[in-house]
């Protein structure tokens, strides 16, 4: 079964950068492909990742991360400042976050006008395990 769990940006926003990484990392640990509301900052990305790389193992084969946000592309410097400002009074809410186990999610494509998750085939394993014992 495929479990979406939405993480509103109010539910982070008062943790700390480790906080919120642990949270988000645990979510993924539990087969949850996790949509959070607005994004994490470059740092706490890169925290991410480092803290996913060193928790690989046989059961957790880490993470696929995409981040969604249709103001980037913004030229307007007016748009940019108004942003920017809304950024600083109601935190990192532009945009969205999605971060899934690497043993669910195979890959994940983003262009301006949709976003793929291609799933891994959970079913191919167990079907060809199958086939090899009934040839005997």
């Amino acid at each position: 079964m495929l479990t979406l769990q939405f993480v509103p940006y109010t539910e982070i926003r008062d943790m700390s950068s480790l906080g919120r990484i642990r949270k988000l990392l645990n979510m993924a640990k539990e087969n949850k492909i996790v949509l959070l509301e607005g994004r994490l900052n470059k740092e706490e990305e890169a925290e991410l990742i480092k803290t996913t790389m060193e928790e690989i193992n046989a059961s957790f084969r880490g993470i696929e991360l995409a981040v969604v946000n249709p103001n980037e592309s913004d030229d307007d410097v007016f748009s940019k400042l108004k942003s920017t400002l809304a950024t600083t009074l109601l935190g990192n809410r532009q945009g969205f976050t999605i971060i899934g186990p690497a043993t669910v999610i195979k890959n994940i494509k983003r262009d301006p006008n949709k976003l793929q998750l291609m799933m891994k085939d959970a079913t191919s394993k167990s079907s060809r395990s199958s086939k090899k014992h009934r040839r005997r």
